[in-house]
């Protein structure tokens, strides 16, 4: 465990813990906070990087006693907790990532002063977790956030009724955001659709083949949306800092809605690789097959690339999860228009500018 003074001290009195500040939706949202001029502190389970425009905290969120350690003094009025474990089913999903998010709000909540918490988790809200689908029941889209749970277990599920517990205890506010597929910048994230196809790309490409969807035709087909992490920064920023947005869930995307069909050759295009549309059912696990590394690796000392790992930029079983499902999706966003947020992102933007950033960065070529 660790505590790290690498960014500066703001003289506000908004004072805020991103616990998963490495990942793609932590990130955004404390960079975002610094540019607000909040005083920000992340918290991640790695050692604290020395140049983050924030200061930084490590600890492991299984141990309480760490937790209690490193958060002691720095009163934080707002938490976003915006990390998660994967485990090997939904059972383990609810028992580690309900004791890890228990253990943050326990030892926040300890301190004194925690004004409002604000919970990251997904569309598979109404999904159900990868192992249950297709559940029955599941609503049909938009998705609403009044939908009643399913009849399954889900961790999303469970780490609501930690907040909603901690919230009774401790008397914070708190807000719950449901994000579909998040578009946003981090290397070595769980989840990571466009850096994942970013270097499915750049392998088609140094191997003389098209870019071939990886889903199922029902996505390919059916209309889909994207959150990009910029949008969910602003949304989950926007909840915890107005009092009529607080004590409620709500669905976080982008505001449009497009078809894989369509969007697959604009994503090419931005790539420079060959569109190679769909041929109905070729996940990436089975494209992205042993040599996959060994090309990556050769493409990364060609063009002298951060990462030769092809496991730290390309998640295939996260695209493959969410491309591969036999429905569209899709959520609706009227609640918070009606309650006050009115942001909206472009996905193709969205794609372009994370692509352009992660070139900038020696992530991928060029």
């Amino acid at each position: 465990m660790a505590r790290t003074g690498d960014g500066p001290v703001s003289n506000g009195a908004r004072r805020a813990l991103v616990v998963g500040a490495t990942g793609i939706a932590g990130s955004a949202v404390a960079h975002h906070l610094v540019d607000l001029g909040w005083d920000v502190w992340g918290l991640s389970r790695g050692t604290g990087v020395i140049g983050r425009p924030y200061r930084t905290v490590s600890a492991d969120l299984g141990d309480i006693g760490q937790l209690r350690s490193v958060l002691r003094g720095i009163g934080i009025t707002h938490l976003f907790y915006t990390s998660w474990s994967r485990q090997g089913t939904e059972a383990e999903n609810i028992a580690v990532n309900g004791a890890m998010l228990r253990n943050v709000l326990s030892a926040a909540g300890e301190q004194g002063g925690l004004e409002h918490v604000a919970l990251l988790t997904g569309l598979k809200h109404y999904l159900g977790p990868a192992e249950a689908q297709p559940v029955p029941g599941t609503p049909d889209t938009p998705f609403l956030e009044d939908e009643p749970r399913l009849p399954v277990p889900n961790f999303y599920y469970a780490q609501e009724d930690e907040v909603l517990a901690a919230a009774a205890r401790f008397g914070f506010t708190w807000s719950v955001h449901r994000a579909h597929t998040i578009i946003g910048y981090a290397v070595g994230n769980a989840m990571n659709m466009g850096l994942t196809l970013a270097v499915q790309a750049a392998i088609c490409r140094e191997n003389g083949k098209p870019f071939v969807f990886p889903g199922s035709e029902a996505r390919w087909n059916g209309l889909n949306d994207m959150t990009d992490a910029g949008l969910l920064a602003r949304h989950m920023t926007w909840a915890a800092t107005t009092p009529a947005a607080a004590q409620d869930a709500y669905n976080v995307v982008n505001g449009d809605v497009f078809r894989w069909r369509s969007m697959w050759g604009r994503i090419a295009d931005m790539l420079g690789v060959e569109d190679g549309g769909t041929d109905g059912a070729s996940p990436l696990r089975t494209q992205m097959n042993t040599m996959a590394a060994e090309t990556w690796s050769r493409i990364a000392r060609k063009h002298k690339l951060k990462e030769h790992d092809v496991s730290k930029v390309a998640s295939w079983w996260h695209t493959d999860g969410d491309l591969g499902r036999q429905r569209e999706v899709l959520a609706d966003m009227r609640k918070s228009r009606l309650a006050g947020f009115t942001g909206y992102a472009c996905t193709e933007h969205a794609f372009r500018d994370l692509f352009e950033r992660y070139r900038a960065a020696s992530v991928i070529p060029r």
